[in-house]
């Protein structure tokens, strides 16, 4: 194995063996090393005083070949990667995975050592990291999926031509570690739903559960004991079966299958590449989780993410549901003193009794339903923003009463009630310029209180006063003088037989018509 690099345990029987004498030559054969590596070892150990004496103990050995290699250009050498150092660091610096490297430096940079030697070569770089220790759970086939979001960068949205913040949404079944990813512009509650959807017809049915982070799309308020589930993920989860898990606040190591997940997509399919328009990113996105993510040696399980998924864990999943979700969107709402709420900016009524209170409204873009708890009290046509849908039933009587009058309607209430009230109504909608329709409903509102009969009888003897104000049939009323006897001169005839004269002649509002001009 010429050209490997040498541990500690190989220096040390190196050292054994050149205090047994035995010649360069033979020592490059039994260890399988270049003799001219043998020769330069010979020397660093010669100038350290390690050849004479007991063996070094191991640590000790390997304390001095660590300095070495951070110091001595010949101990770097080693590394068949070392001639690409910079360009090495630069990936690493942007946060590209050392098998993503192997495949660049291959690609870009004609290299012929193995992915080992690029693995040690790292690690000999950023030597002395120390990797956080976590406890690792395993799964069954079928068993659980974990979900997140990743920022992916800028990518270019071909409706407007500009670029524009991205992220990557990754699901990963826990067992087979076979993933669905798909690029996004947002992260709203409609294209989470949309994405969860999309990764269950791919995977062919669901997951039992799903380990997700806390977002706010998901979760309402996170705790480590009782996170309250969003509405509408909690509705769509019961139609697809699955059980919601979400994370301790913090912890995103409990989900550290998805989130490696993420990183691997963006150190793997993103570094290194340009901006890209989304939709063709998706569409090799799609490509690569099949053909490259999906047909690696996974570090963990050891097979092939893809192979594993097809045959154990498809198998496994729920089936998914014969009808599709009606992708209904909840919303918590505030009933106004309007009787109305706000949902996307258009305006739904409810019931007056309600106002002030927290209600739940539901749309699905067709209708909208407004539940108090678990009651519902409304329901109406869905409405673009800015629009407005009444219902009058959920207004107070009083108002509703004033929502509703109209002349004609005024009219038809007076009539029913008799015909001097029908008279005070005509003479006052008669009035111009004034809209006397307010005056109008207050001289009906008078039946409530007094009754049909004693208004009819008030109205009578207004109109022998000639007065039609609503103040003056209200005073009769007050007074109880509707029903006082009326002098003969001044009872009036019916309707029908009332004419009507000047006070003054017609010569003297209409003078006579000149013939002649003299």
């Amino acid at each position: 194995m010429a050209g490997r690099r040498l541990g500690t345990l190989d220096v040390r029987e190196m050292i054994r063996r050149f205090q047994a004498g035995e010649t360069d030559r033979a020592i490059a054969r039994a260890l399988g090393v270049a003799r001219r590596t043998v020769s330069r070892y010979r020397g660093l150990l010669e100038a350290a005083g390690l050849l004479e004496g007991p063996l070094p103990p191991p640590e000790e050995l390997d304390r001095w070949l660590k300095e070495q290699m951070r110091e001595n250009p010949f101990a770097e050498q080693e590394y068949k990667a070392a001639p690409y150092r910079e360009v090495i660091e630069r990936l690493r610096r942007a946060g590209v995975e050392r098998r993503a490297i192997f495949e660049r430096l291959r690609e870009d940079h004609d290299y012929t050592g193995s992915y080992s030697s690029v693995w040690r070569y790292v690690a000999h770089l950023e030597g002395g990291r120390r990797p956080e220790a976590f406890c690792r759970i395993e799964t069954s086939p079928g068993e659980e999926a974990q979900v997140d979001f990743g920022y992916a960068g800028r990518m270019i949205d071909l409706r407007t031509g500009k670029e524009r913040k991205a992220w990557v949404f990754v699901m990963t079944l826990s067992h087979s570690r076979h993933q669905y990813a798909r690029f996004v512009f947002d992260q709203k509650l409609p294209t989470w739903l949309r994405l969860h959807e999309e990764a269950f017809v791919s995977f062919g049915g669901v997951p039992k559960k799903l380990v997700i982070d806390n977002p706010k799309t998901a979760i309402v308020k996170a705790a480590l004991y009782d996170p309250i589930v969003q509405r509408t993920y909690r509705e769509f989860a019961e139609h697809y079966g699955f059980l919601v898990s979400p994370c301790r606040p913090r912890t995103p190591e409990h989900k550290g299958k998805v989130e490696s997940g993420v990183g691997y997509v963006k150190r793997n399919f993103l570094a290194g590449r340009p901006v890209m328009p989304i939709v063709p990113a998706n569409e090799k996105l799609g490509v690569w989780v099949e053909e490259t993510a999906g047909m690696r040696i996974h570090g963990t399980t050891k097979e092939r993410p893809l192979a594993r998924f097809l045959e154990v864990e498809r198998e496994a999943l729920l089936p998914l549901p014969s009808a599709p979700y009606d992708h209904g969107i909840w919303k918590q709402v505030k009933l106004h003193p309007d009787c109305h709420v706000v949902i996307d900016g258009a305006y739904y009524s409810a019931p007056h009794r309600l106002i002030g209170r927290r209600l739940w409204g539901r749309t699905n873009g067709r209708e909208v339903v407004i539940f108090h708890d678990y009651e519902r009290v409304a329901t109406h046509p869905w409405g673009p923003p800015g629009s407005r849908q009444t219902n009058p039933a959920h207004y107070p009587p009083e108002k509703v009463a004033y929502l509703l009058a109209t002349p004609a309607s005024c009219r038809k209430r007076a009539a029913a009630i008799g015909e001097a009230t029908a008279e005070i109504v005509d003479r006052l909608l008669a009035e111009r310029p004034l809209d006397r329709l307010r005056a109008v409903q207050a001289v009906l509102r008078l039946a409530q209180k007094y009754g049909p009969k004693r208004l009819e009888a008030a109205s009578r003897r207004a109109l022998l006063f000639g007065e039609t104000s609503h103040g003056t049939v209200k005073r009769i009323l007050e007074k109880g003088l509707e029903n006082d006897p009326l002098p003969e001169a001044l009872a009036l005839p019916p309707a029908e037989k009332r004419t009507y004269t000047f006070v003054r002649p017609g010569s003297e509002i209409f003078p006579a018509r000149r013939t002649s001009w003299t």
